[in-house]
């Protein structure tokens, strides 16, 4: 049995959708964050995140939607909208202080009342491109996913600073082993 991940796009009028079927993990951050930062760059304004069919989330994926929060409000005065985030996805979130960086559930989104339309309409990311090419991009990836997270406040990097640490040594490593 195979517990696969889906994450499904979608452009529309106002904002950009990205929805997350399954556990958001390391597996599937990097695809969220390559349309994210494709729509950032594109001029998006609001980036809708789809939490209602997100079984989970772990560490790495928190720390991209984090990281994405803060790049589009930092280079657009824009904004990362969660919706449908569901109790157990919203604790997951406020607990690493990352609803100070996003809108969980606005009340007044331009997508409200809208949402088995959006649904229906979206479509899947390639499979292939869920993670960056090798070995050293994708501990690159997570090590940053951490970072933003131990950043977010003095929790968070005393909870993260392991992770930080061991994931920045390995990578200096494979760097290392790349240029032998």
């Amino acid at each position: 049995m195979t517990t696969e991940c889906l994450i499904l796009v979608g452009i529309y009028e106002g904002y950009s959708w990205i929805r997350c079927e399954g556990k958001g993990s390391f597996q599937n951050s990097a695809l969220m964050k390559a349309f994210g930062d494709e729509r950032i760059n594109n001029g998006e304004t609001c980036l809708v995140v789809d939490l209602g069919a997100c079984t989970g989330m772990d560490s790495t994926f928190m720390g991209t939607l984090g990281g994405m929060a803060t790049r589009i409000s930092d280079r657009l005065g824009g904004a990362l909208q969660i919706a449908d985030a569901g109790e157990r996805n919203r604790r997951s979130l406020e607990d690493l202080g990352l609803d100070f960086f996003m809108e969980i559930d606005p009340a007044e989104a331009l997508w409200r009342g809208k949402l088995t339309e959006i649904r229906s309409e979206l479509t899947p990311v390639q499979a292939k491109q869920q993670l960056p090419g090798g070995k050293i991009q994708r501990t690159e990836h997570i090590l940053q996913a951490h970072q933003i997270l131990a950043a977010a406040n003095d929790k968070n990097a005393k909870e993260f600073s392991t992770v930080v640490k061991l994931l920045g040594t390995e990578l200096q490593q494979k760097l290392k082993r790349e240029e032998s």
